[in-house]
């Protein structure tokens, strides 16, 4: 099995690869920055008996994305599962924010999408599966998430576009959203509320508290299983029951 994730070396991107690692597996994590996270998650990786490769990459763009499967191409010659999970966090109001900033975010956090299943459509057969990394701020408005929340927005509605397109080539294409977890663009978004948003956020969730690891990557590997042929152009929360109301 080969799986290329992408924003792989950190947080809900690297509980994903740890979920697939195990002997036979390559597990390629693509990441745009911070060498020594990349190094830290190709160790882990590797102890859990998989192959890790690690690839610096930008694929909020065009080019990025053709480079990166160019050199995961030199790797494997098929791709069972590509997780799209590469975020660019731009904190503050819409109106407030830099317009060339706010654009590059949007295409990191939305267009970029197309980008890296154009690139990797030569890697993609039969049984493959892809799955963009969503979140509430799609669907509902958190404060200071704009250029994040309606990039992916944007990129659940072009992974509609892409069903109809992939399913004949038996490609299948969903997106997750999990709901509150404690990660790194959680705690660069609220900073030194981040302890008091979780609380709060667990206080007043129905299934009383904030969702794990385990909750989501179960999820993902069953995505990529047989079993979950037939779904396809979806959008399945993981939060516990919140935001429903």
């Amino acid at each position: 099995m080969a799986v290329l994730i992408t924003g792989g070396t950190k947080g809900i991107g690297l509980a994903i690869a740890r979920r697939f690692a195990k002997p036979g597996v390559d597990i390629v994590m693509a990441y745009r920055q911070d060498d020594a996270s990349a190094d830290a998650a190709r160790s882990e990786i590797a102890a859990l008996g998989a192959r890790p490769h690690t690839i610096k990459a930008d694929v909020g763009t065009p080019t990025g994305a053709r480079d990166l499967i160019t050199k995961v191409s030199a790797i494997v010659d098929r791709l069972d599962l590509v997780v799209h999970g590469a975020v660019k966090v731009l904190v503050g109001p819409i109106l407030e924010a830099d317009p060339d900033a706010f654009a590059d975010a949007i295409t990191v956090n939305g267009t970029s999408l197309v980008f890296l299943v154009q690139a990797a459509r030569r890697l993609l057969k039969p049984g493959s599966s892809i799955v963009f990394l969503s979140s509430r701020g799609s669907r509902q408005i958190v404060p200071a998430y704009g250029a994040v929340g309606a990039g992916k927005a944007l990129a659940e509605a072009l992974a509609r576009y892409l069903a109809p397109e992939l399913a004949p080539l038996g490609v299948r294409i969903n997106c997750i959203a999990p709901g509150t977890l404690d990660t790194e663009a959680v705690r660069n978004l609220f900073g030194e509320d981040t302890d008091a948003f979780l609380a709060s956020e667990a206080a007043g969730n129905p299934s009383g508290r904030n969702i794990t690891h385990d909750d989501y990557t179960g999820l993902v590997a069953f995505l990529a299983s047989p079993e979950a042929s037939m779904i396809q152009g979806q959008v399945i929360f993981v939060n516990g029951g919140q935001y429903i109301i």
